[in-house]
């Protein structure tokens, strides 16, 4: 009896353990989604990261799932959202900005992490080389101080008569240092006056442009900042009730009455960045995936600004402008 009660019982387990394995088989991964800005004004970049995403077989809600953590612009908040994210064992950190990739990277050494940057990641201790990254840290790199000093040409082109000019920068960024040092060396090899201008909450913004009024500068270039992305839209409202002329980085601030913008397309490096997380949920190591550029820039140019600023837009320009919005 106690022969015949075993082989049962093993009998069942065995039977079992197919089951176990093809439910383990089923378990759908979880990607935390870690970012310094608001759901509301990331549709275009979210619908690019699903995009990469199902390149590799991976659709929210099929068969992944996705734990958002937004900051809204409160930086402050990240370093809990990391640790929360690492509670819950996700499978993968989606790490938007540096400012959100270095508390992912402060919470884990083991989940791996795919962040997006404007900077050079191992200047700021994200990996150790671009193209062995090394540890649980890889992602996309878009151009950011690099396109600094051609904004600044592009705003030249376009006001030729303006010789004194602004830069807006958030001095809580990473990349302010390099920018107050970068931009008026820029400035003076175009025979310009440049005027550097901080503000670090959307609380400044309204006491900036006030006092860019006051100091009669002919046009304006806004330092790319995450916190800045978030706020395109109230920076490009500032500059027309202000009738400044001015240029950004992306195309969200063009779109919503800036001047123009000119840098990395807003959009590619979320499809890289879920590429890359797809890999990563299919068994490749982050250690193995070289940082990536987003290298496709978009100049983007509001025709409609322009003629209110009283501007006319240099024939080349006009030509060389991946979008004209009328």
């Amino acid at each position: 009896m106690r022969r015949r009660n075993f082989i049962s019982l093993v009998g069942g387990a065995a039977a079992g353990w197919p089951l176990a394995a093809r439910a383990q088989q089923r378990a759908v991964p979880t990607i935390g989604f870690l970012s310094s800005d608001s759901p509301g004004q990331a549709t275009d970049r979210l619908r690019a990261f699903h995009n990469g995403l199902s390149e590799i077989g991976y659709v929210e809600g099929r068969n992944v799932v996705i734990e958002y953590r937004w900051a809204e612009g409160k930086n402050d908040r990240l370093p809990a959202f990391a640790a929360d994210l690492v509670r819950l064992q996700v499978a993968v950190i989606m790490a938007v900005s540096d400012v959100s990739a270095l508390p992912a990277k402060a919470a884990t050494s083991t989940i791996p992490i795919v962040f997006i940057s404007g900077n050079n990641p191992v200047d700021f201790g994200l990996v150790r080389s671009l193209n062995r990254p090394g540890e649980n840290v890889t992602g996309v790199t878009t151009l950011n101080v690099e396109m600094a000093a051609k904004r600044l040409e592009l705003l030249h082109q376009v006001v030729p008569t303006a010789t004194s000019i602004a830069a807006l920068i958030n001095p809580t960024d990473p990349t302010a240092p390099v920018l107050s040092r970068e931009l008026p060396t820029a400035a003076n090899t175009l025979g310009l006056r440049l005027h550097i201008l901080n503000a670090g909450t959307a609380d400044e913004f309204d006491a900036v442009f006030a006092r860019l009024t006051q100091m009669q500068v002919g046009a304006l270039t806004i330092g790319a900042d995450p916190y800045f992305n978030n706020q395109a839209e109230r920076l490009a409202e500032l500059t027309v009730r202000h009738a400044i002329p001015a240029i950004y980085q992306y195309r969200p601030f063009a779109a919503a009455g800036g001047l123009m913008s000119y840098g990395s397309s807003f959009t590619e490096p979320y499809r890289l960045a879920g590429t890359y997380i797809g890999r990563i949920l299919k068994g490749e190591r982050p250690a193995e995936l070289p940082v990536q550029q987003a290298v496709k820039v978009e100049f983007i140019l509001n025709l409609k600004t322009a003629k209110s600023l009283g501007l006319t837009i240099p024939l080349p320009l006009l030509g060389r402008a991946d979008e004209v919005i009328e």
